[in-house]
């Protein structure tokens, strides 16, 4: 048996004026989702627990049938697995995105133009992060760098105790000053992110970029703080191996720590320009070397909600529908074996509010062995109508496997 599990990040939404109002996967042309629809399993699926924040951490650990509530330690310890960092038990880390923040004088009064500093390049980013690190980097914080605007701090034997250290993607738009902790822990971490501006503002890597007519990144943010992962081997959970395929820290963390294979795939940004065909290549490969079941995470539909671009978010879902589910789809067909495929979101990601929810997501679960009757089309409406609903999310990994 062969098993697909399809995460289009963000994917669901509400109707939007924009798109007719309709829903990005109402609009969308998916045949291939909405043919599998017709015969498989739909429903809804909680994958945020109440009490926890909508994250793409907590969401994917919960598809992947780890408890958020048992073993989420935070979001930036698995992105720093993913790094290579090898953390100590008193080790806290926090996610460092460099953002792009307008130029008024006083921190406070500056607004969040840009949480990915125009989707920064890793190489530039990591010119950016080197200076960081020389300047503000000591015996206490070390700066790592990333994958274009993702990066991380370690600080040696601190706190999570911080207060709320907010995400640069929900406050788009926002003047920082109400979102930066007050809490007295948070001070320092504050601290560096206003000298940050001021190393920054003026490096050549900006100049560049604001001569060709990018957003500079002038600003460290940091946020999503934790402490050292503690996952189960992911064969040892569910007695099969597994592959995650995707292009952020993030999720390649995750499967380090499940200990999970994490083959690389050229081209992979996170955004609506990534290689999707390698993404639906290197998941055929896992599968012809014998792994059991291939995670293929893809980001765009997150990032294009993030930046509220209506029109990119029905072309992502489509480009995911064409390029990844079709040919890995047609691969598992051939392929002699049994095969059960499981499509969803990690979390909405509303065009409204350009920032995730905790409301529930609709999945479908196909079985080659067996057709069900399903609906006519994959959409948030038609897997409500349903009444199938998963209220514990991790138990979707286990309705997959048939555990």
């Amino acid at each position: 048996m062969k098993y697909l599990v399809l995460l289009c990040d963000g994917m669901a939404d509400t109707p939007s004026q924009y798109l007719g109002g309709l829903t990005p996967m109402e609009k969308a042309c998916k045949p291939n989702m909405d043919a599998l629809a017709k015969v498989a399993e739909v429903g809804l699926c909680r994958t945020v627990a109440s009490g926890l924040k909508p994250g793409s951490d907590v969401a994917n650990l919960s598809v992947m049938g780890y408890d958020p509530a048992v073993c989420y330690t935070g979001r930036s310890p698995l992105e720093a697995a993913s790094i290579g960092i090898k953390l100590k038990d008193t080790d806290v880390t926090l996610r460092c995105n460099i953002v792009t923040l307008s130029d008024e004088e006083n921190y406070e009064d500056k607004t969040m133009v840009d949480y990915c500093a125009g989707d920064i390049s890793t190489p530039e980013a990591a010119e950016i992060i080197k200076t960081v690190e020389q300047e503000l980097g000591n015996e206490i914080y070390k700066f790592y760098s990333g994958v274009s605007y993702r990066h991380c701090l370690v600080v040696d034997g601190g706190t999570t105790e911080l207060g709320d250290m907010t995400p640069p993607h929900d406050i788009s738009g926002q003047v920082v000053g109400g979102y930066l902790s007050r809490h007295e822990n948070a001070k320092p971490l504050i601290e560096l992110m206003k000298k940050s501006y001021l190393i920054l503002k003026d490096h050549p890597v900006n100049k560049k970029r604001i001569a060709e007519g990018k957003n500079p990144a002038n600003s460290i943010w940091l946020w999503g703080e934790g402490v050292k992962p503690r996952l189960e081997s992911f064969k040892s959970k569910f007695g099969v191996s597994g592959a995650v395929i995707s292009a952020v820290d993030l999720l390649k963390g995750i499967g380090i720590c499940a200990e999970m294979k994490i083959p690389e795939v050229e081209g992979a940004t996170g955004y609506i320009d990534t290689n999707f065909s390698g993404k639906a290549a290197s998941a055929i490969d896992e599968f012809k070397n014998g792994t059991d079941l291939v995670y293929i995470h893809v980001e765009a539909p997150d990032e294009c909600g993030h930046r509220f671009e209506p029109e990119n978010k029905v072309k992502a879902i489509e480009l995911i529908d064409s390029l990844v589910l079709s040919p890995v789809e047609s691969y598992l067909k051939g392929c002699g074996d049994d095969y059960r495929i499981l499509i969803c979101p990690d979390h909405p990601t509303p065009l409204t509010t350009k920032t995730h929810s905790s409301d529930p997501v609709p999945y479908l679960i196909f079985d080659s062995r067996k057709a069900q009757e399903g609906v006519d089309t994959f959409t948030e409406a038609t897997a409500a109508k349903t009444e199938n609903f998963i209220e514990h999310g991790p138990s979707i990994m286990y309705r997959l496997l048939e555990k």
